[in-house]
């Protein structure tokens, strides 16, 4: 026997666990979840710091490209399930499986500092900032 919740007016309603888990993920990702992950930029000062959260990804499974003053994180994610099960046990498969990819634009960074880490499920990015360099100030004699 399943468990049924009353509405507003205290009828029983037709309850559709599968129809209240993607509006709890719409509510809680938004609409357009599909396809990319969610980060987070801080500035600490002389570096930003990029945390991307990729829950269930192995770190052989992300990669990191820069191209073009433009850095790109690809995650990857095989459906395993299709080929462990044939027959179809399978009421319901949400879980999201292909390519997920963001892209970030590197001005203003020095490429030549960056580096990864990743651990539980979260990939962290530590971005320097260029250094500015200010031209000597000098008298420019009239000739």
């Amino acid at each position: 026997m399943f468990l049924t919740p009353y509405n507003r007016h205290h009828e029983i309603s037709s309850f559709n666990p599968f129809q209240a888990m993607e509006e709890m993920e719409r509510q809680f990702f938004g609409e357009s979840s599909t396809g990319s992950f969610k980060t987070d930029i801080r500035d600490d000062g002389k570096e930003f710091v990029l945390e991307a959260d990729l829950p269930g990804f192995k770190k052989e499974d992300i990669s990191i490209d820069i191209e073009d003053n433009y850095l790109t994180i690809t995650a990857a994610r095989h459906s395993e399930y299709e080929k462990k099960d044939k027959k179809g046990n399978y009421i319901r498969c949400e879980r999201s499986y292909g390519n997920f990819s963001r892209s970030f634009d590197l001005t203003g960074i020095d490429t030549e500092g960056l580096s990864a880490t990743f651990a539980d499920g979260v990939l962290t990015l530590k971005m320097p900032k260029l250094v500015e360099t200010k031209p000597a100030a000098k008298k420019l004699e009239i000739q």
